[in-house]
């Protein structure tokens, strides 16, 4: 039987108080699967062991693992020590994923762009830089090795990060670092703003695509934007990926609903 994709949906649009609650919810709606967004400062002992046996006891995949805190996207910050922290926390998040088999990601930076790009996107990344970036991608990298977790890179849009904001820069930097428990993470409501054309996009990430988000092109569900999902979703066929797509998006009126019209159309796509 052909392996198809798998519908999954981030933590932090999902009513419930805890991971638990918010699975079964989404086990209503029609997903497979859940990207969890965890709060650093909050994270216990109880929360891991929840992530653990999340699948067994409802259903749902824990997909996708990723620690929000205010230190998150300053993995090349130039203060050193919020830089460490940062990193220790991404390190963290991928001994987690070689546990569970989840993918987490990095990004050269996320935070607001000061001054913004209005005219001068796709900036290219200083050789020092681009070698520590390398470097960095390969020792977290490596904490999935010989596991089924996987470390990813997201390119986003040029208001969010000065570098990597096109699937061709992410290809070259993955081609770099050269290593098996990497991969690409396709965003296409950042590929909205950055890419030409989304399907010619996802036919050149090939291989590379392990993982997918989905946000139309106002960031809200898809079908309430302008994003051609359906020319999108047949460029994934393409290539072959049968992974998780998750929604990472705004949710407008009633969770339940919203998200369960969202999955009866995206599982017309698939």
């Amino acid at each position: 039987m052909e392996e198809k994709m798998k519908l999954a949906c981030s933590s932090t649009v999902v009513p419930g108080e805890t991971l638990t609650e918010k699975a079964e919810f989404l086990k209503k709606c029609g997903y497979d699967g859940m990207s969890i967004f965890a709060d650093y400062a909050r994270w216990s002992p109880d929360m891991r062991r929840e992530v653990l046996s999340l699948y067994e006891r409802t259903g749902i995949v824990p997909c996708e693992f990723v620690f929000s805190d205010p230190i998150y996207g300053h993995l090349m910050a130039g203060d050193l020590d919020l830089k460490k922290r940062c990193r220790q926390m991404y390190r963290e998040a991928a001994a987690l994923c070689a546990e569970t088999g989840a993918i987490t990601e990095l990004e050269y930076s996320c935070s607001p762009q000061n001054p913004l790009p209005l005219y001068s996107p796709y900036g290219k990344m200083p050789d020092q830089e681009w070698e520590e970036f390398v470097l960095l991608y390969r020792e977290i990298a490596a904490i999935t090795e010989n596991s089924s977790g996987l470390v990813l890179i997201e390119p986003l849009n040029r208001y969010e990060s000065p570098y990597l904001n096109t699937v061709h820069d992410c290809v070259a930097l993955l081609a770099a670092v050269d290593h098996s428990s990497t991969g690409l993470l396709l965003d296409y409501f950042h590929m909205s703003i950055e890419e030409e054309n989304l399907s010619e996009s996802t036919l050149s990430a090939g291989k590379w695509v392990r993982h997918v988000h989905l946000g139309d092109s106002n960031r809200l569900l898809p079908g309430y934007g302008h994003t051609d999902f359906r020319a999108c979703f047949s460029a994934l066929k393409e290539i072959g990926y049968h992974g998780f797509v998750s929604l990472e998006c705004a949710v407008l009126g009633d969770p339940y609903t919203e998200l369960t019209k969202t999955s009866a159309f995206l599982s017309e796509l698939l």
